[in-house]
């Protein structure tokens, strides 16, 4: 099977993508905005042709490079594993007639308005919300719903532009902020008070394969806020406690409904006071390394299990649950450069032997802000058998391991 897919150098863990497609069989050919000569060599021996263009989001050059390649070979799928890819690489797949993920998918996927009204119409339990291009419409919407509300791009990834807002003023600034007035129209969404989680499914035909369910402690809103937080991310291994029958089989009426078929998918949702309630879905792996968690987690190749949805249909393994997985992130005490580190010798004294990969940037390195996300500056991964006893020594790590700059 040949494959095409669209960046395969950048982010960095994209190269694990063509790995695993690779080590599946097929015939990797890349398109990316980075000239041949760029890519290292175990990159450049898993694929088998490249093509570079100006952007990969600009549609009319990566269609022009997938033609390009038809003219050498055919072209069985065209695969992109990062949100702001996702589109484009629909609409050029459509118009060559490569099999996959299809633009109205692609779409109810990606813009959050459209995907809600699609899915409370079959049913699915979601928060109240509209898109707004004009700051009546937004100010409507808070004098039928009620604050706290939130303003949110409508298509995006994480909480990227993302904002509560708890008057009319903080409404006002919000929308401007986004340039709404100017152009711009964002989605305007009830705020849902309870915990914030997500699962994610490698999904074959429109039948779940694989499936994996984390937590947030705390939200995001508030863990890409606060400095002072050490948020953290955590895996479960305990996929068939009773509590989690709800969001597995919403999960499911979701994937028919937007009509996904074989594709990774990421779906957030909150449970609290109103009960589970929908919040948005990608048609793409989550980010933040969250399936290094998955592989740490389950013991196996979580990218090769992907690609075997892919090429073959089917899955190549199966998850051994034995391990719950987590990351911590760990904020510097200020903006600046880092200057050292206090307590990760005690930390790595008392869990190296859970320790699955950590990042602890050397001293002088130039600090990210709090906004820049979970992987910004320092953080572990850790994974335990039993998941209390690995969230206790997640808590103990954040009080524990402080990053110091000046």
């Amino acid at each position: 099977m040949n494959v095409i897919l669209v960046e395969p150098a950048f982010p960095y863990n994209q190269r694990e993508f063509a790995r695993g497609l690779a080590t599946a069989g097929a015939r990797v050919i890349g398109i990316g905005e980075r000239p041949v000569t760029h890519l290292d060599p175990e990159l450049a021996s898993w694929l088998t042709h490249y093509e570079q263009v100006s952007s990969v989001v600009n549609e009319g050059a990566l269609l022009a490079a997938v033609r390009r390649v038809q003219q050498r070979v055919r072209v069985d799928r065209l695969e992109a594993t990062v949100e702001a890819h996702i589109m484009s690489a629909a609409t050029v797949r459509e118009a060559a007639g490569i099999q996959g993920t299809s633009v109205r998918t692609a779409w109810l996927c990606r813009d959050k308005p459209t995907m809600k009204e699609a899915l409370r119409q079959a049913g699915v339990p979601c928060a109240q919300s509209i898109s707004a291009e004009d700051g009546a419409t937004a100010r409507a919407f808070a004098a039928s719903v009620g604050f706290p509300l939130i303003v949110k791009p409508r298509a995006g990834a994480g909480a990227s532009g993302t904002r509560r807002v708890d008057n009319n003023a903080e409404l006002d600034a919000a929308l401007a902020a986004a340039g709404v007035g100017r152009g711009q129209s964002v989605a305007v969404e009830e705020f849902i008070e309870g915990h914030e989680g997500f699962i994610d499914t490698i999904s074959i035909k429109g039948e779940v394969a694989h499936e994996f369910i984390s937590h947030y402690f705390p939200g995001v809103l508030v863990a890409m806020r606060e400095r002072w937080i050490s948020p953290q991310i955590v895996a479960t291994n305990r996929l068939d406690a009773p509590g989690y029958e709800e969001v597995r089989a919403m999960t499911r009426r979701v994937i028919e409904v937007l009509g996904i078929g074989t594709s990774a998918t990421h779906m957030e949702w909150f449970f609290g006071p109103k009960g589970l309630k929908f919040s948005e879905i990608g048609c793409r792996p989550p980010g933040v390394g969250q399936w290094d968690v998955y592989a740490a987690a389950n013991e196996f190749d979580i990218y090769r299990e992907w690609a075997m949805a892919i090429v073959h249909g089917r899955r190549g393994t199966e998850p051994s649950r034995r391990y719950s997985c987590g990351m911590i992130a760990l904020r510097p005490d200020r903006d600046g450069r880092i200057s050292g580190y206090d307590g990760a010798e005690q930390v790595f004294a008392a869990f190296g032997e859970w320790i699955v990969a950590s990042h602890l940037p050397p001293p002088g390195t130039p600090t990210q802000p709090v906004e820049a996300g979970y992987m910004a500056n320092a953080w572990i991964r850790i994974r335990h058998p039993d998941y209390d006893r690995l969230r206790s020594m997640m808590d103990t790590i954040g009080q524990t391991l402080k990053v110091r700059a000046s």
